[in-house]
């Protein structure tokens, strides 16, 4: 099987992929980036057939959530979107297939899956490593206690970094 070039890479499929409200999905800009259309394009074809899209497929911002998304990334009070966005679940990925039609779009999709079936191996992977690990510490006695912790602490994912806003020389 003849394995073809990535359309999207793996990576900034991951860092378009948010948590809001417990559910990893990705804003509607940051797929029309992938799918290489408008935003406002995008949200026509998403209104156009509405009933694929019930809530646990996609559901638009809160205020206060468009607030924190413009804060953190820095988007002007004149300038940029106006409308909340639209959140896409991986449920609701899936059915962009069957409304954006496009070859790219199809490409874009199978990416998509692919990260999201990434992303969800490893988490299950950590799951289980933390088991072990309890299983491990129940086993032994305090004095390995600073080496479970040590463990512990190299599990945690690190914090992502804070992009600093504004103009700075470096």
């Amino acid at each position: 099987m003849r394995r073809e070039q990535s359309v999207v890479p793996m990576e900034r499929v991951e860092r378009c992929i948010v948590l809001l409200r417990g559910h990893k999905v990705i804003l509607d800009r940051d797929l029309a980036r992938m799918y290489g259309v408008e935003t406002r394009d995008l949200n026509k074809a998403v209104s156009r057939n509405l009933d694929r899209f019930p809530g646990d497929f996609m559901f638009s911002l809160t205020g206060k959530e468009f607030q924190n998304l413009k804060f953190q990334f820095g988007t002007s009070s004149w300038g940029g979107t106006r409308k909340a966005p639209r959140a896409f679940t991986e449920q609701g990925v899936a059915m962009l297939s069957s409304v954006l039609r496009s070859p790219r779009a199809v490409r874009v999709n199978i990416e998509i899956m692919r990260t999201f079936v990434r992303l969800r191996m490893m988490l299950g992977s950590h799951a289980d490593l933390a088991r072990r690990l309890d299983d491990l510490e129940k086993k032994y006695d305090s004095q390995f206690r600073i080496v479970f912790d040590a463990i512990r602490e190299l599990m945690t994912p690190p914090e992502p970094p804070r992009r600093r806003i504004g103009f700075h020389l470096e």
